[in-house]
């Protein structure tokens, strides 16, 4: 089988970077704190985790985003929904039609800012639901209806 073909939103690269900068930012609250708490904060220390914190995130922030852009694909066909996710660790999941049990959407609060919606289809598996990210909300809203009519018109017991 060919890798799924459709890409998340072009915005999905934003999302992501945001999403890690906001995992960062306790981190640098932290670090403030130490300094300002520690009346010695010029020692190496301080430095040396400053400076370790600042290249983790830079690359956390900006080259783990195109990495999973670059990796996370989706496809829908009448009998399977097709995803690749990942970065470091890389999944490839298929979930036959004739399973689906659910099909959902869902925004947060920066998927909402942008426009983005994860379409999430759930299954009669042991490995979970299956997640289709950073869509345009448009597009997530196409393919639940086209889902929902796909899972509709196949016999199955979804079990």
């Amino acid at each position: 089988m060919t890798d799924p073909q459709c890409r998340p939103s072009p915005r999905a690269r934003l999302l992501w970077a945001l999403s890690a900068g906001l995992l960062w930012l306790p981190v640098f609250i932290a670090q403030i704190v130490w300094a300002v708490v520690d009346s010695r904060w010029t020692t190496w220390p301080h430095g040396a985790v400053l400076v370790a914190s600042i290249v983790l995130a830079a690359l956390h922030i900006a080259v783990v985003p195109q990495w999973r852009y670059r990796v996370h694909r989706w496809e829908i066909s009448e009998t399977a929904v097709y995803t690749r996710t990942g970065w470091l660790s890389q999944e490839r999941r298929i979930a036959p039609i004739s399973r689906v049990q659910t099909v959902d959407t869902e925004r947060g609060p920066l998927d909402r800012l942008l426009g983005l919606a994860t379409v999430t289809v759930t299954t009669a598996s042991s490995a979970g639901a299956v997640k289709i990210t950073a869509l345009n909300q448009d597009v997530a809203d196409k393919t639940v209806a086209r889902l929902t009519d796909i899972a509709g018109r196949t016999v199955g017991d979804a079990t």
